[in-house]
């Protein structure tokens, strides 16, 4: 090799520019990453819970909100989730296999029908003697308390939990099982809880999906509602 050629060879560049293009393509790729997860936060955490929570208020307030019902302008639950009646006077919902913290043992649960803060079911399936026992008590229970035979059919849902533990409606057989008592403890003529009653039943959704259906809570609040002379 000459001189001459000697000459035209490039000077060898130092490490540390040679580190200067690889630190700027990280630089620009952290930036980069960075705006397009504000731009993500900003679509997706504040854009659109917006737009979504704007349109339910405008177009479907009432369901947006909770289905809520209300009582002299105080909220007394709501129609989607079901409350638990036991007194004679009011139709009786599901059973309900919802439960709570032991108060009295970390970590233990125990029975609380309808907690809405923890739905759920009993998960036991139809070789669970457990669920077998449980019905069967249910069973004999409705008879006793709707005053009627001890051979009687019962409707399934009157004995058995929902998946959600927390099901507003029974079935209208349900319902019409238990009016003679419910009548018969207001002293009301019986043809007046069963307006009532048919006021209170839901059609199919669509008039295709599910079956009718009877919101207790309606129902038991339009019994409430009566004139005061219609009751005991």
């Amino acid at each position: 090799m000459t001189s001459l050629d000697s000459d035209k060879r490039l000077p060898t560049p130092s490490a540390q520019q040679a580190a200067a293009p690889a630190d700027a393509g990280w630089g620009r790729t952290l930036g980069s990453s960075a705006r397009a997860a504000v731009l993500v936060l900003l679509l997706c955490g504040v854009a659109y819970p917006l737009a979504t929570t704007g349109v339910a208020q405008a177009l479907l307030p009432h369901a947006a909100n909770g289905s809520l019902v209300l009582r002299d302008g105080q909220i007394v639950g709501s129609a989607l989730i079901g409350q638990y009646f036991d007194s004679a006077r009011y139709f009786h919902g599901r059973p309900s296999a919802t439960t709570a913290p032991d108060p009295n043992q970390e970590g233990a649960s125990i029975a609380a029908a309808y907690n809405a803060g923890l739905s759920g079911a009993s998960n036991q399936g139809a070789s669970s003697q457990g669920l077998a026992d449980s019905v069967a008590e249910r069973v004999a229970q409705y008879r006793t308390t709707n005053g009627l035979a001890a051979d009687a059919a019962v409707p399934v849902d009157a004995v058995t939990a929902s998946a959600s533990g927390l099901d507003p409606h029974i079935s209208v057989a349900n319902a019409n099982l238990q009016l003679a008592r419910v009548a018969r403890e207001r002293q009301l003529p019986p043809a007046q809880v069963q307006q009532l009653l048919d006021q209170a039943t839901q059609q199919r959704t669509g008039y295709l999906l599910g079956e009718p259906r009877v919101n207790v809570l309606a129902l038991n609040m339009a019994l409430d509602a009566l004139p005061t002379r219609s009751q005991p």
